[in-house]
């Protein structure tokens, strides 16, 4: 089993916030799970102005979606590449893909906790 973790930053296309978070909320996280390997996914909103001072260093996305992996990482990317790409797995129109950024990251050493 793999503790990996996939992270997608997504923006919404201009003006469509309402709608794609919608869609992701109510079709897209279900759709994403169902692939083999994924155990789970939860989504976030960026809180501007968390940092002071770090407004010139804003991150470019709003939205974060977190997915836990339970199988080898290339072999559930393969599988979430299939299914995105025959329409298993439908993409919003409101979904700027041009911005969007996926990647896997597996963790570094064991958790530190206080």
């Amino acid at each position: 089993m793999t503790e990996a973790k996939m992270l997608v930053f997504a923006n919404a296309v201009e003006g469509q916030d309402d709608a794609f978070n919608e869609w992701y909320d109510t079709t897209h996280l279900a759709d994403v799970v169902k692939v083999p390997g994924i155990s789970a996914g939860q989504r976030y909103d960026l809180v501007p102005g968390a940092l002071p001072g770090r407004a010139a260093a804003a991150p470019a996305h709003r939205y974060l979606a977190v997915y836990d992996l339970t199988a080898e990482p290339a072999e559930v990317v393969a599988e979430f590449t299939k299914r995105a790409g025959s329409g298993e797995i439908p993409l919003s129109p409101t979904l700027d893909v041009a911005s969007l950024s996926v990647a896997v990251w597996k963790p570094h050493g064991e958790a530190v906790t206080g």
